[in-house]
């Protein structure tokens, strides 16, 4: 499943516009400019299957690291801070890795 199927391909081309310049993302305002705060909860269930790449139920550090490809294959991988600064806020248990109930918490923060 593509994201524009889930997201309007508009709002995720102004949000990669956004933050297409290293240490300029900021999972709050990505989630709220694309779109994703004011969706439903599967919804957003649907955005974490595509993230989750391995298929494994959780999203790591190094599938994070190319989130934003997730929504845009022409979007930049996050640098190496802002991977972890991204996790340290999703992974509320510290198991190293997000699940869905984490991303969805996350998203609607």
């Amino acid at each position: 499943m593509a994201m524009s199927g889930i997201l309007n391909a508009d709002d995720i081309k102004k949000a990669m516009g956004a933050f297409s310049a290293p240490e300029s993302f900021d999972h709050k305002k990505f989630f709220e400019m694309v779109g994703l705060k004011a969706k439903s909860c599967d919804e957003v269930k649907k955005v974490f299957l595509v993230l989750d790449a391995d298929n494994s139920g959780f999203i790591e550090e190094e599938e994070l690291k190319y989130v934003l490809k997730g929504f845009s294959k022409d979007g930049r991988d996050l640098t190496d801070k802002e991977t972890k600064e991204f996790l340290r806020a999703a992974d509320k248990d510290g198991d190293g890795k997000i699940g869905v109930d984490e991303f969805a918490t996350l998203v609607k923060e």
